[in-house]
């Protein structure tokens, strides 16, 4: 089997699902409870999240853990729209967000918020230069993803947060699911005020996520009742999960440098070997291209449906996506690719392949020579 999926989930490392497994068996207090079960589960809890804040270069009492991405997406979004709704109802975002950010837009729209979906350029990337065009008295939240989960495009976080620098009563949110554990990450330098994470993205555990809050930011929480994460994230912590989401985010941060350099070979190695195919184009960044994340590639097969490729990989066992995993059974074209200028054609064609530190230059090759055999006999299938 070659799994390709890897943006979608990954697979859990043995070494966090026995932190996983052991800490549900031994430590089951409740860490709000006060006999010594509970403190025990309390230890563990501060432990992570000393773990956790280190890896990200911030202070553990900016992080509150939550179920994922899409929920810390939405606390960040949501929270600074209620909590500073008196002061602006200016959001500011881009047009290729992943869903939990795109859709919570939308659905505060239609609570009375005004939202500037800014464009990209033809690589899925956006400008700075929109980002300060578009800032009013009235903004109090920028949210740009650091990595497009479909394109594989790097955004330039740290020139935007130069310029939200000279707006303090602008907040900085970054969606960083797809980049932890690829590329470098500091919020703390780069201005950023609240960010999120996914663990099952870096090989934790599914269910379990954080949300980075600037030390002074004050949101409204999302979920209320017990008061447990500061009061930010009201409901009984999964100890289990956040343990093993501390040592994946650990083994990850600490073979950065090696797991970016293994990844970037991969996506080099890849698309040299398909882009001299001429039914193949390459959607988002090129090989050379600065602002290319190392574990994605997206490429289109236009005239045959990227489902029906995608299938017949998978009779190969070769796994891939067509596009992000919470919109894949959308039969639309990718809004993603839509909104970075890609014709809907090439959009309805193309597939996403991304890769972790565990793939191979073998498994890469395999998979090239998979292309080469399925696509061309497809378009004679097509053409009959």
């Amino acid at each position: 089997m070659i799994y390709f999926d890897n943006s979608a989930t990954t697979l859990p490392h043995p070494d966090v699902v026995k932190a996983f497994g052991d800490v549900a068996s031994q430590f089951f207090g409740n860490p709000s409870s006060l006999h010594h079960l509970g403190g025990k589960s309390a230890q563990l809890l501060d432990q992570a999240r000393k773990v956790a804040a280190d890896c990200l270069g911030v202070q553990p009492g900016e992080i509150v853990f939550t179920s994922g991405g899409t929920e810390s997406n939405n606390a960040a979004l949501k929270g600074v729209a209620i909590q500073h709704r008196s002061r602006g109802k200016h959001i500011i975002t881009s047009s290729i967000e992943h869903a939990s950010v795109y859709e919570t837009c939308k659905q505060l729209e239609e609570l009375g918020y005004s939202v500037t979906y800014l464009p990209t350029d033809d690589k899925g990337r956006v400008r700075p230069e929109d980002v300060q065009r578009a800032l009013s008295d009235d903004t109090i939240l920028v949210s740009v993803m650091y990595v497009n989960s479909e394109l594989g495009t790097v955004q330039p976080i740290e020139e935007i947060g130069r310029i939200l620098s000279a707006y303090p009563k602008t907040y900085f949110h970054v969606d960083a699911v797809q980049g932890f554990g690829k590329l470098p990450l500091m919020p703390g330098k780069w201005g950023i005020d609240l960010l999120s994470l996914s663990a099952h993205k870096f090989h934790g555990v599914r269910g379990c996520g954080l949300l980075y809050v600037r030390r002074g930011v004050m949101l409204s929480p999302l979920i209320i009742g017990g008061g447990q994460e500061g009061g930010l994230r009201s409901g009984t912590e999964n100890v289990p999960g956040i343990v093993a989401m501390a040592k994946a985010m650990r083994m990850q941060h600490e073979r950065l440098q090696e797991n970016h350099e293994h990844m970037k070979k991969l996506r080099a190695r890849l698309i040299d070997g398909l882009l001299p195919l001429e039914y193949c184009k390459l959607n988002g960044p090129g090989k050379d291209d600065a602002y290319a994340a190392p574990h994605i590639v997206n490429v289109s097969f236009p005239g045959i449906k990227a489902e029906v490729v995608l299938h017949a990989l998978e009779k190969e066992e070769i796994y891939v996506s067509t596009r992000s995993a919470c919109s894949s059974k959308n039969s639309k074209p990718s809004r993603v690719l839509l909104a970075a200028g890609i014709d809907e054609e090439r959009a309805r064609s193309a597939l996403r392949i991304s890769f972790s530190p565990d793939n191979t230059e073998a498994e890469v090759d395999v998979f090239i020579r998979a292309i080469q055999k399925i696509v061309p006999n497809l378009a004679k299938i097509m053409r009959v």
